[in-house]
């Protein structure tokens, strides 16, 4: 079988504050829709937490990153077993675009867009000032992906934390933080 290549496109900052990250992903664009919008799929590569799909509705994300990929590999220093975040529906037009709020961020922007038998997925987490956690979001969102492109592929996925900690260095080195 022919899986699509997948290569680890780093995310780009598309403003001083903005961070832009897509991957071209095998299709069809609902299969993608579903694992961003089912806590059962979503779950086995960003966070637990059921999503009621209307404008407006709040829901709220659950981490539990030791348990996305088997071993997990060493959790760095400062970082918890298990993080939660409180979000807000904030644009829904399915199965094209999502967009929901992220703590004191302006917020994440998921978009859609069908390529042949692909699906390129353009992730945009908005006004991150902090320098420090524009590099945290950065290489979460990439590893995150990473893991997304590897369950959609079938892919044994590289340990959490190990894909993790090697972005992070990546994206200091690129951000220059």
């Amino acid at each position: 079988m022919n899986k699509p290549e997948m290569p680890a496109n780093y995310g780009v900052l598309t403003d001083s504050d903005t961070l832009t990250i897509q991957r071209l992903l095998p299709g069809p664009i609902e299969r993608i829709w579903a694992y961003l919008t089912e806590e059962d799929l979503r779950c086995q590569w960003l966070a637990a937490g059921e999503m009621a799909m209307s404008v407006g509705a709040s829901f709220e994300f659950v981490w539990h990153n030791d348990e996305l990929t088997q071993p997990a590999g060493q959790r760095p220093p400062g970082f918890s077993e298990e993080h939660r975040l409180q979000s807000e529906i904030t644009e829904l037009d399915p199965p094209r675009r999502l967009a929901i709020s992220w703590g004191s961020t302006g917020g994440v922007s998921f978009d859609l867009e069908p390529r042949g038998q692909d699906v390129l997925l353009t992730v945009t987490h908005h006004r991150v000032p902090d320098p420090s956690i524009l590099l945290n979001v950065s290489t979460g969102w990439h590893t995150h992906l990473d893991l997304l492109a590897a369950r959609l592929t079938g892919i044994e996925p590289t340990p959490f934390w190990d894909g993790f900690l090697k972005n992070r260095a990546e994206y200091e080195r690129r951000f220059s933080v």
